[in-house]
């Protein structure tokens, strides 16, 4: 599983750095890179602990995405 937490109010993505493993944020997936979150635990821990002034964050799983399941209208999620 392969999760990313993303800002609803900037659209940055909070993930580990590839260089230490601490978390940042960047602009876009591509920024990520490899620095996704394994477990959804571990997600939604980083996303409580680096939310900046109280932004609502979401915990997005990349292994959903493009499938029948996907976020889109209608579905749960």
């Amino acid at each position: 599983m392969r999760f990313v937490v993303q800002s609803l109010e900037t659209g940055r993505f909070l993930c580990p750095s590839l260089l230490d493993g601490s978390p940042e944020w960047v602009r876009s997936l591509r920024e990520a890179g490899g620095g996704v979150i394994g477990d959804y635990d571990e997600a939604v821990s980083m996303a409580v602990e680096w939310a900046e002034n109280g932004e609502d964050l979401t915990v997005v799983d990349l292994d959903r995405l493009g499938t029948a399941n996907d976020y889109g209208v209608g579905n749960a999620g």
